[in-house]
């Protein structure tokens, strides 16, 4: 497979792993890259909680030699902490630091942070500029196509990024207040691809291999980045290799293949959060693996009372006895 290049970085020009807040853990990462994800970035860390010496720091940043190349992401609306941010995160090794300007949600961008950068391209550029010159890897920048449907941006935004040494960047087709519907706008990422000289990694309603391929070839970008497309789905990055390279997909994980992969994924959030911990986490995870199975909107109703890890081997015992030998 042909590799892309973030400043030293090489990664395969498959499709990457994108950075999901409360879903891209480690143990969540691990099962990614075992099938098949050549890129993958930590869930988002606050740079104020990192000047704070926030507890959750280590957990959200830790990575294992396993799962490089990876970088980790920081937020933040203040040049000088997120300058100091990311000197922490070097204590972690990252290969590469990711900046998120994209983030919807409120107590984010209601907090000056986020995708409310998106409105303030100066101090955008202010940060990148920072954090640049306080590390000696790449820093990359998720954004959106702008705050509002008034204020689509994305272009002249990524253009002053691009100036202040941010050496790729991620756009999510979408603007703020269209959060995660309707379709994201393919043509804005091709515009962003066509402005800029550095990488340009697309992200956005992509699900399927044949989706990965279509972005590639429609906008031009240089990466290609899965989100929810990977809940209960680890394959899609195996998947999309063999597409690329074959124009098939020759095999489909069954039922039962897909409950023990689910089993180890949640054994994995017990062992890096313990049992009471990962169990909680391990409700939505579980209601992913099993969408689509015969009687699986009963299945979902009990994947919301898990409580311990025998509970969620019971489940998959259960389930596997209506589903015996199916493909999804």
């Amino acid at each position: 497979m042909k590799k892309v290049k973030i400043g030293n970085v090489e990664i395969e020009q498959t499709a990457i792993l994108a950075p999901m807040a409360s879903v891209s853990d480690r143990a969540y990462r691990y099962i990614c890259k075992k099938y098949g994800a050549p890129y993958m970035v930590s869930e988002m860390a606050s740079s104020k909680g990192m000047h704070y010496n926030d507890k959750k720091t280590k957990e959200l940043l830790s990575i294992d030699d396993f799962e490089r190349p990876m970088g980790v992401q920081i937020f933040g609306d203040d040049p000088e902490y997120m300058a100091e941010a990311a000197k922490k995160c070097i204590e972690f090794s990252p290969d590469i630091i990711d900046i998120n300007m994209g983030c919807p949600v409120p107590k984010v961008a209601g907090n000056g942070a986020g995708s409310s950068l998106m409105k303030n391209p100066k101090l955008a550029g202010e940060i990148v500029k920072a954090v640049v010159e306080a590390v000696d890897i790449p820093v990359t920048v998720k954004i959106r196509k702008g705050w509002d449907d008034d204020n689509i941006n994305a272009i002249e935004f990524s253009q002053i990024l691009e100036e202040n040494g941010a050496s790729a960047i991620c756009i999510h087709g979408r603007t703020r207040k269209q959060m995660y519907k309707p379709p994201i706008d393919w043509e804005i990422i091709k515009s962003v691809k066509q402005a800029i000289s550095i990488p340009v990694i697309g992200n956005g309603d992509v699900i399927t291999p044949e989706d990965v391929v279509r972005m590639y070839e429609e906008t031009g970008c240089d990466l290609v980045m899965i989100g929810r497309g990977s809940y209960g789905n680890p394959w899609i990055f195996s998947q999309v290799k063999e597409y690329m390279e074959t124009g098939k997909i020759s095999t489909l994980p069954t039922v039962e293949e897909r409950l023990s992969v689910m089993v180890d994924h949640i054994r994995l959030l017990c062992e890096f959060k313990g049992e009471n911990i990962g169990m909680k986490q391990a409700r939505k995870h579980s209601s992913w693996y099993i969408k689509g199975m015969k009687n699986s909107a009963l299945f979902r109703g009990e994947c919301g009372k898990l409580e311990k890890i025998e509970d969620i081997i019971d489940l998959k015992d259960r389930i596997l006895l209506d589903n015996k030998d199916i493909k999804i």
